[in-house]
């Protein structure tokens, strides 16, 4: 049996972090899984052509959820990365990291050490601003973070639009405020996406003391007793880990993981036939994600992204990209947007993902016009699903329920929010450009019940799963993990991913992810 230290499964962003940490150890034996391929597809390496790498289909997995009737029967389908560098080799790039107030909430709801002040230093930790410094940035880090090249024109007046109907200008999401909207700040470099690959893991692939292997598949977690000491692979193939094994997979494969391994709500799993190694109801539970249902406009003149990369216009942007690093490909598509108080909540409840051009989903087709896309989403959802097994066979996907829209308050969050959306899309900055409103239907918004129903027809994820196998303490029955990432009940295991968190931070998760997975390796060096 081929033998490491330490055994980290997953390769997305907090696997990349957790593999790059442990290896700069020359005494130390890693090995990172991964079950995709490498981040080699020139298209993950273009800002612009991330769609492209989601449309292809081969560096994702779309976990599909059950229908509900909360979401008009419709199935729940959230698109995760299954390549090396995960969701930040096919995301928007989008650099935040939430408010204070979410960490403060993590370590008061009994986590001590994981408040603001002490993830902050974390953060500036990984950054390295091409343009922002001092209180709350970081220049010397791995992680490059930096203003797009290119500002789409629809970008700068949905901008002006905002700040029209009272919302205020703010040139830093992470700064002391996130209030207002702008430009995002984006994980690029040099015109190139700076993923948690090219960040973390390109430097420390050429350690003689680091194995990467990919397409391959981690069946369950091999326990002596309550300690974990390996993993068995799909082909039945078995590696040990003498230190630790750390998961890195993800909101939905790790605690199906899991609880393939015996870790996970006892009646659960023994009605699977599965040998119970620690009893923790609270593997799989607490699922949350961020939803959004868009405002669309069409445009008066052909000038979004729509037919863009057809043809020799398509062509030319290539052309530029690859002579001279600039042009419309290297912006992150998702240039804009904001975070908007719709409850008087006292602080942001609502976020807007703005995109230059019309947008479907898995269940519609966009409309086929120029346009643009004005996407809210609620930011802290009271809403929970689950996931949990079918069955015993660990080729069997899970059973996912995304819980979306179980308290209703998320759903009347996301209706002020599209509300909003279309304050903005009427604002004279937008309405000079707009010929007509395609989504919602123009007057809906005078129905409560009829926008409700809209609301629930076209809400989707925009991809952010967490709190699966959260921390918690040591009074919760339902925490997981302590507040040093080990999974409770167990030795030589740990989670390092977003399955960690208790509640969803107030924004994009790519940089808290991998924060806690810096953080796990810290603890596991015997740091704070």
């Amino acid at each position: 049996m081929e033998q490491f230290d330490y055994i980290v499964v997953g390769g997305g962003a907090s696997g990349c972090v957790m593999a790059s940490r442990l290896s700069e150890n020359p005494g130390t034996r890693v090995l990172l899984i991964e079950s995709g391929r490498r981040d080699d597809d020139r298209f993950i390496k273009m800002p612009a052509t991330f769609f492209k790498v989601i449309e292809k289909g081969r560096d994702i997995v779309a976990y599909v959820g059950e229908p509900s009737p909360l979401v008009n029967g419709r199935p729940s389908v959230v698109i995760q990365g299954q390549v090396i560098g995960g969701g930040s080799s096919i995301n928007a790039m989008l650099y935040i990291r939430g408010q204070a107030r979410d960490y403060d909430a993590w370590a008061a709801a009994g986590n001590p050490g994981w408040s603001y002040a002490d993830v902050l230093p974390v953060f500036k930790d990984h950054e390295n601003n091409m343009e922002l410094a001092g209180a709350f940035h970081g220049t010397e880090g791995e992680l490059h973070v930096s203003e797009t090249g290119f500002h789409h024109p629809l970008c700068r007046a949905f901008i002006r639009a905002a700040q029209e109907i009272g919302v205020p200008y703010n040139p830093d999401f992470n700064g002391a405020n996130q209030e207002g909207v702008g430009f995002y700040q984006t994980t690029t470099h040099d015109g190139r996406r700076w993923s948690a690959a090219e960040a973390f893991l390109r430097k420390a692939e050429g350690r003689p003391n680091l194995k990467v292997m990919t397409s391959t598949r981690v069946a369950r977690v091999l326990f002596e007793g309550t300690r974990a000491v390996g993993v068995e692979l799909e082909d039945g193939s078995k590696i040990k880990a003498a230190a630790e094994v750390i998961l890195c997979a993800g909101a939905i494969e790790t605690p199906r993981l899991l609880q393939l391994s015996g870790v996970g709500d006892a009646e659960h799993l023994q009605a699977l036939g599965i040998k119970v190694v620690a009893n923790l109801p609270g593997v799989g539970q607490n699922f949350q994600d961020h939803l959004e249902s868009t405002v669309q406009g069409v445009t008066r003149d052909p000038i979004s992204f729509f037919g863009e990369d057809k043809g020799l216009k398509g062509a030319k942007h290539m052309l530029q990209y690859l002579m001279f690093r600039a042009g419309l490909l290297t912006s992150n598509v998702v240039e804009c947007g904001g975070f908007v108080d719709v409850s008087n909540a006292g602080t942001p409840d609502l976020q807007f993902h703005v995109l230059p051009f019309m947008v479907g989903w898995a269940d519609r087709e966009p409309v086929q016009e120029h346009g643009i896309a004005i996407g809210p989403c609620f930011l802290r959802p009271k809403s929970r699903g689950s996931v949990r097994l079918r069955s015993a066979n660990p080729k069997d996907p899970a059973l996912f329920d995304a819980g979306s829209f179980s308290d209703e308050e998320d759903l009347n969050v996301l209706v002020r929010g599209v509300r909003k959306g279309i304050e903005i899309l009427e604002a004279p900055s937008m309405a000079r450009l707009i010929k007509r409103r395609a989504l919602p239907q123009p007057g809906l918004e005078k129905d409560e019940a009829a926008l409700k129903d809209f609301v629930r027809q076209t809400a989707k994820t925009v991809f952010h799963p967490v709190g699966t196998a959260k921390m918690g303490a040591a009074t919760d029955r339902m925490a997981v993990l302590d507040q040093q990432l080990r999974v409770r009940g167990t030795q030589g295991l740990r989670v390092a991913d977003a399955s960690a968190m208790p509640t969803l931070v107030s924004g994009n998760t790519n940089a808290p992810t991998m924060m806690i997975a810096e953080r796990a390796a810290r603890f596991i060096a015997g740091k704070q």
